[in-house]
């Protein structure tokens, strides 16, 4: 997208009238509120209905197969970003990708809602795969394109953005898990279909006052020719696809197993595909290129730090179903709800972040020294994990305190590494690959997960401290080299801050 196009987006949007920024982010921040009320609703019950016995409600799944499954999902639901991504850059721009994906995850929990039924549960999981890889990327591409380059408001923006996502994650696990709990796993998932229909309606009744032109552009138009050739290809990978599946499956060679190595190898190999097209293209400026070098430690960092954190709804999950105390006081809770701590602690201090940012200024610390303090303090949140194992007899349950702080300190990273992230992302993409290069940020948590889909499995009662150790280790180490090599990544980023 030209400067004068971006000069004219801003131009359109009314830059007042939420808090001090732009009235769009009210219909973004509602928007995605409800986006992310649907998906974590779903998630937080997820791989309990998957491991769950039948009389039970659930599919009966093996347990290690179930947080396999759940981390694929995660990685695919992030992986196909990227096309959602494309898609925005190239066909029908931002704004009515995100009203698409919408609708795609809105029948996807609808079809999770019917009983008992493995076939619409594998329809659902398509469908929000391709809802969320249109929506997720591109609402946030549409927060960064209402703000000039030199708009000072523009972090803060993110945090405000973010808190939006938290307050919908926070509040489902809470709805989601009770219905489960008193009425059935189906709805709970009717009630994430619910929320999803609702952020639809938001969408599309305010945007016309409150976005202007944001949205509407499409930054590098397909042309004819290449509408004729994509089209083709589409169409030639599909069939293959179909006839490759349509034999290997009836023959036992295409097995769960197979696809978990095969989103793995996606999960290294596009992001780098990515970095090499972007690097390379003739449409990014020799600026642009240094840019993108300087985004690459950025990117592993925020592998490292999603695999941490996406373990909430795996291992963790698991260990607050199984060896946590849910009985007190005489009330016995949902261990769905301990999916709502993280985004309750980022209600609570991403407003006191944004602030900091804003008070701050230039004398902020620079990003890749926050992506640094990210990764230490997720590594902390593991090792915290370690700690009750050595209070508590064999076969006892944990006070659930012990949770509770580890989730803590995990969002003072992610406050630290995630809104800076998106907000960083908005800056050092090259002007051709806009929305795609949002897309590839969110190929890190994919990456992350297809990463966890292979590190669940070395993950058991008896292996548990070594599992929260080594990982909890790992983060820590990496931290500390980002923060030592932090002053020579930001001369990469030709003066973006």
């Amino acid at each position: 997208m030209s400067s004068s196009n971006k000069q004219k987006i801003v131009e359109s949007v009314p830059q007042t009238g939420f808090f001090g920024h732009p009235k769009g982010l009210f219909t973004l921040f509602f928007t995605e509120f409800w986006e992310r009320f649907s998906y974590y609703g779903m998630k937080a019950i997820l791989v309990y209905y998957m491991y769950y016995e039948v009389s039970k409600g659930g599919l009966g799944i093996e347990e290690g197969t179930a947080l396999a499954i759940v981390s694929i999902y995660g990685s695919l639901v992030y992986m196909s970003g990227v096309i959602g991504g494309w898609l925005a850059d190239r066909v029908f721009g931002t704004s009515k990708a995100v009203f698409y994906g919408g609708i795609f995850i809105m029948f996807g929990h609808i079809a999770l809602a019917f009983p008992g039924n493995f076939s619409m549960f594998i329809v659902s999981m398509v469908l929000i795969v391709i809802g969320t890889g249109l929506l997720k990327p591109n609402v946030s591409t549409v927060v960064g394109e209402m703000y000039s380059q030199e708009d000072t408001r523009r972090d803060s923006a993110f945090s405000i953005f973010y808190m939006g996502i938290n307050l919908g994650g926070f509040l489902s696990p809470l709805v989601v898990g009770s219905l489960q709990k008193n009425y059935g796993f189906h709805w709970g998932f009717a009630a994430a279909a619910i929320g999803m229909f609702l952020g639809l309606v938001v969408f599309m009744v305010s945007k016309r006052s409150t976005l202007g032109l944001a949205g509407t552009y499409v930054p590098n138009p397909l042309t004819a020719a290449e509408k004729k050739k994509y089209g083709w290809m589409t169409a030639v990978v599909v069939i293959v696809l179909a006839i490759i599946l349509g034999w290997t499956i009836p023959a036992g060679i295409f097995t769960l197993n197979v696809f978990i190595n095969i989103v793995g190898i996606f999960g290294v190999v596009v992001p780098l595909a990515y970095f090499l097209i972007m690097y390379y293209s003739p449409k990014t400026s020799v600026q642009e290129r240094s840019q993108v070098i300087a985004y690459i430690p950025l990117f592993i960092a925020a592998v490292m730090f999603w695999s941490i954190q996406e373990q909430g709804a795996t291992i963790l999950a698991t260990y607050a179903d199984k060896k946590t105390q849910l009985d007190l006081f005489g009330f016995e809770i949902s261990p769905a709800w301990f999916q709502s701590l993280n985004p309750l602690f980022i209600l609570l201090l991403a407003p006191v972040f944004a602030w900091l940012w804003v008070k701050l200024g230039n004398r902020q610390p620079i990003i890749p020294r926050k992506f640094s303090w990210g990764l230490i303090f997720a590594g902390l949140s593991f090792l915290v994990i370690l700690i009750p194992g050595y209070f508590t007899p064999d076969g006892g349950l944990v006070n659930p305190i012990w949770l509770v702080l580890s989730y803590f300190i995990v969002v003072i990273g992610e406050l630290l590494l995630s809104p800076v992230g998106l907000s960083a992302t908005t800056k050092l993409a090259p002007q051709a690959f806009s929305a795609q290069t949002m897309s590839l940020w969110f190929l890190a948590p994919a990456a992350a997960q297809a990463l966890n889909a292979q590190l669940v499995r070395f993950y058991s009662p008896a292996t548990e401290n070594v599992y929260f150790g080594t990982i909890g280790g790992v983060s820590i180490v990496l931290g500390l080299i980002l923060f030592l090599i932090g002053p020579k990544i930001q001369t990469y980023m030709k003066g973006i801050k």
